[in-house]
């Protein structure tokens, strides 16, 4: 790894993305995906996207970095599939005044 890359700290976790990556990972312990640990993954990827997914999580541990990636991918709603999906279904003439 080059001596600039090993030499970056990551970022502490800002108040919003500690509440992210909290909530993941509470809605992937609560769904059971998090239990055993019996699972291996290995891979070869990117130092920098490595930096910058730690900098922007403020995850310290490649691990836990992992664990997190794979929780959010697993829990990824579809709203903007639907929302797109709904477009121009609603009836022009609705009063939508409160």
């Amino acid at each position: 790894m080059p001596k600039d890359q090993r030499e970056t700290k990551p970022a502490v976790r800002s108040g919003a993305a500690a509440e992210r990556v909290a909530a993941v990972m509470r809605e992937a312990a609560d769904g059971g995906l998090t239990q055993a640990k019996d699972g291996r993954i290995a891979g070869r990827v990117s130092a920098a996207l490595i930096a910058a997914a730690k900098a922007r999580t403020g995850l310290q541990s490649d691990t836990e970095l992992v664990v997190f990636a794979l929780a959010n991918v697993a829990l990824e709603d579809d709203f903007a599939q639907v929302f797109r999906a709904v477009k121009g279904t609603v009836d022009l003439d609705l009063d939508l005044s409160i």
